[in-house]
């Protein structure tokens, strides 16, 4: 009885003129769930944790929705973790592309898959791109899907796309240097045309970016929470948005 009442006390405390209009979140803690969640047949494998997780997807939009959130990106799977065993990778790539068919099939918010594409098994890519496609021009939450994503990697890639760009319309090798400026590769990311994050959160405890967007949270606001993901409640999306807006933002300065 007292968790209603906690959320409609948090709901009251929120200022929505402060909302965050782009949030990033890391969906960290999903094969430490599972280890300590055993279900009824003492099942701790990491694909029941990964399975979990992403029917919390759903919720966390629902909320973003509610709050006016109008950009949100969500780190599914880093480059690096596409270098694990295959008995363990090959499940989790299965659950992200059934998760993102079925947020397709709900057909509530435009779906953008970001990261290294090329780098993905061709049928996930086929997937991704089939439901980037379906989703496409859907107004509300646009959700920014960060599969096999890392920010160095980005950065480098925005790099190439600059140079291959600039050499397309006729520039000289001599002229790259003086096109390489912030403003210029911003227009490169994968994230191109999109506001930054106000707000990045991480859940499972970990106080750490682990290579998230790392250009576009230079001036982000960030909030750790120490429930695995998918144990992150209403209440603790709640709290990071009271968090976010109680704070005087610098921008860097």
């Amino acid at each position: 009885m007292l968790y209603p009442l906690y959320e409609r006390r948090l709901i009251a405390q929120l200022d929505y003129s402060q909302t965050p209009h782009h949030v990033g979140v890391i969906l960290d803690g999903n094969r430490r769930w599972a280890k300590a969640n055993p279900d009824e047949a003492g099942d701790t494998s990491t694909k029941r944790g990964h399975q979990a997780g992403a029917k919390k997807i759903v919720d966390l939009l629902d909320w973003c929705e509610e709050a006016q959130v109008a950009v949100v990106t969500l780190w599914l799977l880093s480059n690096d973790n596409l270098a694990r065993p295959a008995n363990e990778l090959n499940p989790l790539l299965e659950i992200i592309g059934d998760a993102l068919e079925e947020l397709g099939e709900i057909g509530r918010w435009e779906l953008r898959p970001v990261g290294s594409m090329e780098l993905l098994p061709n049928w996930l890519q086929e997937k991704l791109n089939a439901v980037a496609t379906k989703s496409k021009g859907i107004p509300g939450v646009l959700v920014n899907v960060a599969i096999g994503y890392g920010g160095r990697q980005e950065i480098a890639d925005a790099v190439k796309s600059l140079i291959a760009d600039a050499v397309k319309h006729g520039k000289q090798v001599d002229e790259l240097a003086g096109l390489i400026s912030e403003s210029e590769i911003s227009k490169f990311l994968y994230t191109a045309g999109l506001p930054d994050p106000d707000l990045v959160i991480r859940t499972s405890g970990e106080q750490r970016l682990g290579g998230f967007l790392l250009w576009q949270s230079a001036k982000s606001e960030f909030y750790f929470c120490e429930a695995y993901w998918p144990d992150f409640r209403k209440v603790d999306f709640l709290r990071a948005l009271r968090s976010y807006s109680q704070r005087h933002r610098r921008l860097g300065l």
